[in-house]
């Protein structure tokens, strides 16, 4: 009898890793192969829609001490989790040396499967237009994506694999759709027509793949993989589906991007221009290759998995737009 695979896991509560979360114990029932799941967070205890069977063990990324032995005994790591706010020191704690710590501990323990969840953020300012990895030097802009592309190292270095995503869309979405809400209240028009080419990736299929990557008999490739849905979608189609399934309201005109720029200028909010740029001008990444190498199939894209997010988002914008009223 084969003993358990024996996996490691941060960030499991959060945006994607309680997918993944779940998608082991689903890999575990499928297969048939018993998997010992052992998740690190700042609790011990286990949220009330985690899994059965999961070991939680309290670690602080920016704690050394609390690292150690966190990986013992451990096949696979999967690391998920990281800082997306703050300043460049604190997101530098957590994504540079938390990274670098606890895959250190990984190294020590002879964990010999790492993979880790950084994002195509690093690549800065676009347009970018197909592109593959590095194709361009990176460059970031933000303390979030220049810590999360400085945390890439220690991974590579380890011989491990590192996903670069697009734009993450699904349930528990708290940024790309609630973004493009504002924005499309701020500049109520399709964004130079709606052209814009995006790489976007459903949350649950990026989950799959993390899992597959993490559990199939042959070892991932290392190094550094775009994991967005290898098809890419315009602005235009995203809007319209999320206006077909009564997410956001239509844009009923065409606006030149000089117009929407001036127009954003000068209604203010929370998102900049270049966060503008980012959801409505080409910033798509060439995917293929990771849906090719991997027994994952990438599945019908994101636009045709929004319809089971559509009561989520509908909720979750209702809830915000309350809140904004009663400020």
């Amino acid at each position: 009898m084969s003993r358990p695979l024996r996996v490691v896991l941060t960030g499991a509560t959060g945006f994607v890793g309680s997918r993944v979360l779940h998608g082991l114990a689903a890999s575990a029932r499928e297969s048939g192969r018993e998997l010992a799941v052992r998740a690190l967070g700042r609790s011990a205890a286990a949220p009330a829609s985690a899994p059965p069977g999961v070991t939680w063990t309290p670690v602080d990324l920016t704690d050394r001490q609390s690292l150690r032995a966190a990986a013992g005994g451990a096949d696979v790591l999967i690391h998920l989790a990281s800082r997306i706010s703050g300043d460049e020191a604190q997101c530098a704690a957590v994504n540079v040396e938390g990274t670098a710590a606890l895959v250190d501990e990984a190294v020590h323990w002879g964990v010999d499967r790492i993979v880790h969840l950084s994002t195509a953020a690093v690549y800065g300012p676009g347009p970018h237009r197909g592109i593959a990895v590095d194709e361009i030097a990176p460059a970031p802009v933000s303390p979030a994506s220049r810590t999360r592309l400085a945390g890439e190292a220690p991974v590579l270095a380890a011989g491990g694999t590192v996903l670069r995503p697009g734009l993450v869309l699904g349930a528990g979405d708290r940024w790309v759709v609630p973004a493009l809400a504002e924005l499309l209240e701020r500049v109520p028009a399709r964004w130079d027509g709606g052209r814009g080419l995006l790489s976007l990736v459903d949350v649950d299929d990026l989950a799959r793949l993390i899992t597959t990557l993490a559990t199939a008999p042959e070892a991932p490739t290392p190094g550094i993989h775009h994991a967005s849905h290898p098809r890419p979608v315009t602005n235009g189609d995203l809007m319209a589906e999320l206006a077909a399934l009564d997410i956001l309201p239509p844009a009923d005109e065409d606006w030149p991007w000089e117009a929407c720029l001036d127009r954003l200028r000068q209604t203010p909010g929370r998102m900049s221009e270049r966060q503008f740029s980012l959801l409505a001008q080409d910033h798509w990444y060439a995917s293929e290759d990771i849906w090719h190498t991997t027994p994952c199939p990438p599945g019908p894209g994101p636009l045709t998995r929004l319809t089971a997010a559509a009561p989520w988002y509908r909720a979750f914008l209702a809830e915000r737009r309350v809140a904004g009223a009663a400020r």
